[in-house]
């Protein structure tokens, strides 16, 4: 791992690199500034996602339908040019004799988006980990992000968003069971 100072030395790099003077005020602490919003911005690096779904609760009442959490607002940011993804993740699970504290399943999401991604790896992460851990009978995970190596560079897009899913056991096989996954999340 780079020491701090490493940190430091290569923003004033890049800071030259634009053609500005890392000693001017304004961008004195500019490589503090970025290695600390840096170690925020990549926090996904030092947690388990995995391990905020092991505490589960038994005592459901006999509940076995959809849980669904919708609107998880996240910030990633895209490991091809390193510039902010911003979206919602809509995460779903059908429990079997066991659910999970809600804020945990924000947690997951957030655990995997705090790291270099792409969106698509990302939303498989979040459905493998939600089924391996709570074996629920299904999964279903989508979501929706403005890319702003697309919005802001390149092709100069904005206003457009990706979206993407990932489905697993009866989310995925049972017709009935999508579609209302599905219309959770458009609703």
């Amino acid at each position: 791992m780079p020491s701090a100072d490493e940190v430091r030395s290569a923003v004033r790099t890049l800071i030259r690199w634009t053609g500005d003077d890392p000693e001017r005020e304004g961008l004195l602490d500019t490589p503090d500034r970025v290695m600390r919003s840096y170690r925020e911005m990549y926090a996904g690096y030092d947690v388990d996602p995995r391990e905020y779904l092991e505490r589960t609760f038994e005592e459901v009442g006999g509940y076995d339908e959809l849980v669904v959490l919708k609107d998880i607002r996240f910030v990633s940011v895209c490991e091809h040019h390193m510039l902010p993804v911003i979206g919602r993740a809509h995460v779903a699970y059908l429990p079997t004799d066991r659910v999970v504290g809600i804020s945990k399943l924000a947690r997951v999401v957030r655990g995997y988006a705090r790291r270099l991604q792409i969106q698509e790896k990302m939303t498989a992460e979040i459905a493998r980990a939600i089924q391996e851990v709570l074996k629920p009978q299904g999964v279903g995970v989508v979501i929706e992000a403005e890319h702003s190596c697309m919005t802001l560079r390149g092709v100069n897009a904005p206003g457009t968003s990706l979206t993407t899913s990932h489905l697993l056991g009866v989310i995925r096989d049972d017709a009935r069971t999508r579609e209302e996954f599905l219309r959770f999340v458009r609703g």
